[in-house]
């Protein structure tokens, strides 16, 4: 490969309304776009830094341009940066222009199936009841929901969705706001309503518990898995994960995680963070095969970008190559 440009900016995309979890909410997205060129071609990556996991906007922009003169491959990128949204934005970047400029597919070039139309989770914010049941049944043709939930009262927001929308499949997110002293009578809400997954109840530093409790619906970690090197603690306390580019640090590592993940009989959540659909289009290669998709960043904007995927009652199309892959 000739030698590398790497430019990273920053965007904001506004929300259709506020985005609310157990740890507050927000009505923007803020992302960054990474641009790595080698005189000929272009390749894009996007990605969104997390305080959450000590990320900041300027913080993933000053990693970027820190190492930007010095990475020639996507091996080398592993080696010279963090795990983290930095590193995804580049490696995200340098797949898509490796595929342009071998006028291919990054599917091919990374030997996996090249995902087809797939069902994602449209996600209900964190309200009272009566609202989220109203949310649900508003989105009648989108056949999967996962209803963002923080603790107290989550087992009446999860009935009253449920009776608004009997045909729905559900999945639920803590965001980590659940206590050990709410887990029976929660998990059993969760299990009378059919819900397929609850995700992260508690801290990623004390989920450890979650080995001494029964677990009578599937419990997929989020903010306890980020890399491979996570998988060997979470096997006695997790049933399945959720693989996000932003965590993993790009689809390098995403794709290693997937497979390390299937091998210890993990069921599989592909997610991401609230996005444009540039950065949801190198999720999608993870699609194939996982037991959940949760990709509806694009859903959630006011607008997308130009050329953004295409999302018709909950189901993603294959991205175009202009927007990536």
């Amino acid at each position: 490969m000739a030698r590398l440009k790497i430019e990273a900016v920053a965007e904001v995309w506004p929300l259709r309304e506020a985005f609310s979890i157990s740890r507050g909410a927000k009505t923007e997205a803020r992302v960054i776009v990474v641009t790595a060129s080698d005189g000929r071609f272009e390749g894009r990556g996007e990605a969104v830094p997390y305080a959450r996991y000590g990320e900041s906007i300027d913080s993933a922009l000053d990693d970027i341009r820190n190492v930007a003169a010095h990475v020639e491959s996507r091996a080398q990128l592993q080696d010279v940066m963090k795990p983290g949204a930095a590193r995804n934005a580049v490696d995200c970047a340098l797949w898509d222009l490796e595929a342009k400029s071998a006028e291919t597919t990054v599917a091919a070039t990374a030997g996996v199936p090249p995902p087809g139309p797939t069902v994602t989770a449209f996600t209900i914010s964190l309200d009272k009841p009566d609202v989220m049941a109203g949310k649900a049944a508003a989105a009648r043709a989108l056949p999967l929901l996962k209803l963002k939930l923080g603790g107290e009262g989550d087992a009446e927001r999860m009935r009253a969705v449920r009776t608004a929308r009997p045909d729905a499949r559900l999945i639920v997110d803590a965001n980590e706001a659940w206590t050990p002293a709410l887990w029976s009578a929660l998990s059993r809400a969760a299990q009378e309503t059919g819900v397929e997954a609850i995700e992260q109840p508690f801290a990623a530093d004390s989920d450890q518990i979650l080995e001494r409790l029964a677990r009578p619906v599937p419990v997929c970690a989020d903010e306890s898995v980020h890399t491979t090197d996570d998988l060997a603690r979470l096997s006695a306390l997790y049933d399945a994960i959720n693989i996000k580019l932003d965590k993993a640090g790009g689809l390098t590592a995403a794709l290693a995680l997937q497979r390390a993940a299937r091998a210890r009989g993990f069921r599989i959540m592909i997610g991401s963070m609230v996005a444009t659909s540039l950065a949801v289009a190198p999720a999608l290669l993870l699609s194939p095969g996982a037991d959940w998709v949760d990709l509806d960043g694009p859903m959630l904007l006011s607008r997308d970008r130009d050329g953004g995927l295409r999302i018709e009652d909950g189901v993603i199309m294959p991205a175009e190559s202009a927007l990536w892959g």
